[in-house]
């Protein structure tokens, strides 16, 4: 592989080439000159901070939407699937469908996409702070300081995912200037070393998060990055140092005590309270590392984050669940006698939970734990089907399973739910139900949402630990995240050892569910193992040389996935399937064929790679 001796600096191509299939007459047309163009406002600190903002804004874009990208990452990976079985597009069979020139940016098919297109914009305006920096008119040395290091963390933010979505990818470190279609792939490992450096800049330059407002970029958001770049890295001591700072800095702490608008409510506990909307970023709740806020009048959002639509099951769809003499059981229509929408949303499960997410992880040594708080059932916080009741309103008076709880079978074994992939599964309440005033049939309204907090800084230092052998202290840090849970069982030394890193990704499962990208941490362990040469859990080492082959993602989803290549249907004849090539997603088509002055490599497994060329590496200049 060659180094870079003249660097890509142009992303206007990347964002062209995304439009080149959908591109409309108005695109071509004139526009007048802005107010808010380069020349008028990038000249001090408050307008290049007000680009900075736009790019964090984006962050809701990724987090907080109908089908939001997000989801993607869990989709593809041991914890769940896409749920929507009512039509055949959703990308289900990956086999068949996730391939470079399919639909990757629509809801309903894919937003892995978004990853590609959306992403590199938002580089784009990173790469337009840190290069007008220098010329633009600060108040002080610690304030460029500051605007540059977060534009470095969101930069690093951004390319941490795509490298771990697509492998090796494009690396754009300059403003745009003017189009051009010379781009030429760059290997995920230069990127990690150019992040890395980026972010020790931004770790000693942003101000902590009780100096910033909520939503801009902290100083420990930066060195939880770090530390997982530095995981890739196989710099195990170094992710230790950054975690660790963060733990005992004074500033971030694990809320563990009641706290903010339902702290009186004596059935409920601090896991609900941790995530009700109005609590997330007050100042009570210091264990919000980062956040994406999401609220009504903010960049002219009104959708609000659709956390109930894009999670909970299509539980009042008429003629899904059947009473057990045979009746439609359900409605979701909203000012019925028993108003199951108003209570827990209305769902049309754009992810469905795996097995192993909804029971495995719960069960340890034979005993399911009910009295862990983000599993528990009596005061609503977990949400099993058994616990809705049957509301269809045609039912009263004619029916005596009227108002009784569902059930999934009759007296006689026969399944009263036509759709157990889309209608029945359990969910966390806790973490999805977000008042939604303004829908009739509530679906997630305003909210902002978590991007890093604390309790994933301690579960990150016991990976690191994991790494290192060192058992007893990686259970010390899992068991303080699970002792603030109030789970029952605390792992020994003894369980670490034995379970590895699956013990770590058990545990994230438990506590991160919906909030982190498992696609993207599964993929950095897969590399870490294949790097390292460290033996996994299941007794299989690994290498980056057949990586596309052999990998820790595709056997951890095979491990854990009852649906995955386990030969599953949906209602329109799709089947659950991947490969170990699916550690990386398709480079998209568009991309590949309008760069016509370059090369960017498509992704083993694919067709298209015989145009593929040894990639670049980028040496920092």
């Amino acid at each position: 592989m060659k180094n870079v001796k003249q660097y890509i600096i142009s992303l206007s191509v990347l964002i062209i080439l995304t439009m080149a299939n959908s591109c409309k007459e108005s695109f071509l047309e004139p526009q007048p000159l802005s107010f808010y163009a380069p020349e008028n406002v990038l000249i001090d600190e408050e307008g290049l901070q007000a680009v900075l903002d736009k790019a964090l804004s984006n962050l809701r874009d990724e987090l907080c939407t109908d089908q939001s990208p997000f989801l993607t990452n869990l989709k593809y990976s041991d914890v769940a699937v896409d749920g929507s079985t009512d039509k055949a597009t959703p990308w289900q069979d990956l086999n068949k469908q996730m391939m470079p020139d399919g639909q990757n940016f629509h809801n309903a098919y894919t937003k892995i996409g978004w990853y590609w297109d959306e992403s590199y914009k938002i580089i784009k305006d990173c790469n337009t702070v840190i290069n007008r920096i220098d010329e633009a008119e600060f108040t002080s040395e610690a304030s460029k300081g500051a605007l540059l290091g977060g534009a470095y963390f969101l930069r690093a933010y951004h390319y941490y995912k795509k490298t771990l979505q697509y492998g090796d990818v494009p690396l754009i470190l300059e403003e745009l200037k003017e189009p051009r279609v010379d781009f030429y792939t760059t290997t995920k490992e230069s990127i990690w070393e150019k992040m890395i450096n980026d972010l020790e800049y931004a770790v000693q330059n942003v101000p902590e998060a009780d100096q910033v407002a909520k939503g801009q970029v902290t100083k420990a958001a930066c060195k939880h990055l770090l530390a997982k770049y530095y995981l890739l890295a196989g710099r195990f001591d170094d992710a230790i140092t950054q975690t660790s700072d963060i733990i005992n800095g004074g500033v971030h702490q694990l809320a563990t005590q009641r706290f903010g608008v339902d702290r009186d409510n004596s059935e409920k506990d601090v896991v609900w309270d941790l995530f009700r909307a109005d609590n997330k970023s007050t100042s009570e709740n210091t264990e919000g590392l980062f956040m994406a806020i999401d609220r009504y009048g903010i960049d002219g959002n009104t959708s609000g984050v659709k956390s109930m639509r894009n999670v909970v099951p299509n539980y009042g769809q008429t003629g899904i669940i059947k009473t057990p003499n045979g009746a439609n059981g359900m409605t979701d229509k909203a000012g019925v006698e028993i108003g199951l929408v108003e209570t827990y949303g209305r769902g049309v499960a754009r992810i469905r939970p795996s097995g192993y997410s909804m029971y495995d992880i719960w069960n340890i040594n034979g005993t399911t734990d009910w009295t862990d708080y983000r599993h528990r059932t009596d005061n609503g916080n977990w949400i099993t089907m058994e616990m809705l009741v049957y509301n269809n309103p045609t039912l009263k008076g004619q029916n005596d399973w009227y108002g009784k709880n569902l059930q999934l079978y009759s007296d006689n074994g026969t399944l009263l739910c036509l759709d157990t992939i889309r209608s029945w599964f359990q969910w966390p309440h806790y973490k999805v139900w977000i008042d939604d005033p303004d829908q009739v049939q509530p679906q997630g309204g305003p909210g902002d949402w978590y991007v890093y907090r604390l309790a994933e800084t301690y579960l990150l230092r016991a990976e690191a630990y994991v790494w290192k052998g060192e058992w007893q202290k990686a259970a010390d840090d899992i068991n303080v995240v699970r002792q603030r849970a109030n789970a029952q069982y605390m792992y020994t030394s003894g369980d670490i050892q034995q379970e590895g890193i699956g013990a770590v990704l058990d545990e994230r499962n438990r506590e991160l569910y919906l909030e982190e990208p498992r696609k993207v941490e599964l993929t950095r362990m897969a590399i870490i193992y294949a790097t390292t040469g460290i033996q996994c859990y299941n007794g299989k080492s690994y290498s980056m040389d057949n990586i596309s082959e052999d990998n820790f993602w595709y056997d951890r989803v095979n491990e854990k996935s009852d649906l995955y290549n386990k030969n599953v249907p949906t209602k329109y004849g799709n089947y659950f399937t991947c490969s170990a090539y699916h550690i990386f997603w398709p480079i998209p088509s568009y991309a590949i064929n309008s760069n016509t002055g370059g090369v960017i490599n498509q992704n083993q497994g694919y067709p298209g790679t015989e145009r593929n060329v040894p990639p670049l590496v980028y040496n920092g200049e």
